[in-house]
């Protein structure tokens, strides 16, 4: 699950921003996260799929990604391995094809659409052979194994976990990394509260909401940054490496 998305205007973002995002979710936590399901069914296994009709920005997306990893990989005291790297939200995996794969000896993706997922393994072409595992599974209930990454890589997909469900996920997370182990978030980022979408079932939090939920999940921010060049008239997509 991937998606880049519009801005809604000042006036709509103060209108339907709360502090709670449960607050503002139409039903239970079962039909959150199954309309989500649903959403992504229908949508097409292909870049511009995965980036909601912005697969224009892919290349740029990719090139702000890799210089903001690659500060952190490499040996020597408190680098980050490049053993092994979990892609979520992963779609047809146009991060691990992009990013993780060139920079890590194996990738596991695990996204809750099972077409992507099966799209990944000829997507990704003669590299797949460097893709040890296709998990299909929410966030929400996947659980990593312990010590296995050397970075987690969450893009674009947030938005699609409640509150609690985004804590305990990181603190899962946290879980399975490795030594000098990282957690990147990479995600649209709202100008003030929270702001639904009931088209694909999700979330954007602003970054003040985002910061509490990592700290609730005992993890600190070691870097953020914004990414540049992106269409004005999408969101702030924010970049955020935590341990």
């Amino acid at each position: 699950m991937t998606d880049s998305k519009k801005r809604q205007s000042a006036r709509a973002r103060k209108q339907r921003s709360c502090t709670k995002m449960e607050d503002r979710l139409i039903g239970d936590q079962t039909t959150f996260y199954s309309k989500a399901e649903h959403y992504w069914k229908e949508v097409p296994p292909t870049v511009d799929g995965m980036l909601g009709g912005y697969g224009s920005i892919s290349n740029i997306d990719i090139n702000g990604s890799t210089k903001f990893l690659q500060k952190f990989l490499g040996e020597g005291q408190g680098k980050t391995g490049t053993g092994c790297a979990l892609d979520c939200g992963a779609g047809i995996g146009r991060i691990t094809k992009r990013l993780l794969l060139p920079l890590f000896r194996t990738v596991d993706l695990v996204d809750v659409t099972q077409e992507f997922l099966d799209k990944a393994r000829s997507y990704l072409g003669e590299e797949a052979k460097r893709v040890e595992n296709y998990f299909c599974c929410g966030l929400q209930d996947f659980q990593p194994q312990p010590e296995r990454y050397d970075v987690i890589w969450i893009q674009w997909v947030i938005g699609h976990l409640t509150d609690d469900h985004l804590v305990e996920f990181l603190r899962r997370c946290r879980s399975g990394l490795r030594p000098n182990g990282l957690i990147v978030v990479k995600d649209n980022v709202a100008f003030e509260g929270i702001i639904p979408d009931d088209v694909d079932s999700s979330v954007c939090r602003d970054l003040n909401v985002l910061h509490r939920l990592v700290s609730r999940a005992g993890l600190n921010i070691i870097c953020e940054e914004q990414q540049q060049n992106f269409p004005e008239e999408i969101y702030q997509v924010h970049t955020l490496a935590l341990r």
